[in-house]
């Protein structure tokens, strides 16, 4: 897959269908787009292609209230790698993009990209102030080459699949919820950095992800799930929250690989899957009493991914 930050794509580059969105998640809604996207690419010889954007909207346009992502630019270029797209253009969200009218929009980078079809899903809107829609883009596509097609959401039950209900569902620690919106389970992966130590003293050694990963941290609790590293997948229970029982520390997430001591995986870049919550966060009075809970986690975990 092509990985671009510009819409002037390379010299003789075919021409294009394009899907435009952020994409957090590249959950099923996402995907049933992108579906659309290659299956047209192939049945009109055009090169599959997705345009999306470095960062919410609400960062440049209310910054502060922007949503907090649900994964980042490695896990969406992987997801949507594996999803058969031929390029992946990522452009900057700035005050400039912001300014530009649904015309200029189309002008500045959706002509570069020499487009002949375009799909957007439902709702999403373009241009100075949302502007422009899917009506909007039919117009323009007739005066600059394209044909538009807005995709009809995926529904969950009776709710649209979308960033923000699979962002509700993971702060609930819905993460089995989550998982079915997204189409698999959800991901937080990052490098494995050296902590206290404390989990190995008392006989759970835990594997400390960096802050600095990527995906969205559910809320505060332990769930069973799964932790991959060095291409092997381990049964594991995975503790997001505070450590406020030994120590006020920033927000992390601790995985206990189940069954393993023996692991030395500091430094490595691993994934922590989550499958589903066992219990919400707690505060314990005594070290005794928070080894003991740990090793009720630990079964119940066990129990989850029927290890």
């Amino acid at each position: 897959m092509l990985e671009l930050r510009t819409t002037s794509l390379p010299v003789n580059y075919a021409e294009t269908a394009v899907a435009i969105g952020k994409f957090d998640g590249v959950h099923l809604g996402h995907k049933q787009l992108i579906h659309e996207l290659v299956q047209a690419s192939e049945d009109q010889l055009l090169s599959a292609t997705v345009l999306t954007f470095d960062k919410h909207p609400d960062a440049v346009l209310n910054p502060g209230t922007e949503p907090a992502s649900l994964i980042g630019p490695t896990q969406k270029a992987r997801y949507l790698s594996e999803l058969g797209i031929d390029a992946l253009v990522t452009i900057e969200f700035d005050s400039a993009l912001a300014k530009l009218t649904p015309e200029e929009f189309v002008i500045a980078h959706l002509v570069p990209m020499r487009a002949k079809l375009v799909l957007i899903g439902n709702g999403f809107r373009f241009g100075v102030k949302g502007s422009g829609n899917i009506e909007t883009l039919k117009e323009l596509g007739k005066t600059y080459g394209f044909q538009a097609r807005a995709i009809p959401s995926v529904m969950f039950g009776e709710v649209p699949v979308s960033s923000t209900a699979i962002r509700t569902a993971l702060l609930a620690g819905k993460v089995d919820v989550a998982s079915v919106m997204l189409g698999r389970n959800h991901e937080y992966e990052g490098i494995v950095e050296h902590g206290r130590k404390i989990g190995r003293s008392i006989g759970f050694p835990t594997a400390n992800l960096a802050r600095s990963s990527e995906g969205l941290l559910p809320v505060d609790g332990v769930y069973a799930g799964w932790l991959h590293a060095d291409g092997i997948r381990y049964p594991a229970a995975h503790s997001v929250g505070t450590n406020d029982s030994i120590e006020a520390v920033p927000r992390l997430l601790e995985s206990h690989v189940i069954g393993r001591d023996d692991l030395d995986l500091y430094d490595l870049l691993v994934t922590a899957e989550f499958v589903e919550q066992v219990r919400p966060w707690a505060k314990f009075e005594s070290m005794e009493v928070l080894i003991k809970q740990i090793a009720t986690d630990v079964q119940a975990c066990k129990q989850v991914l029927g290890e």
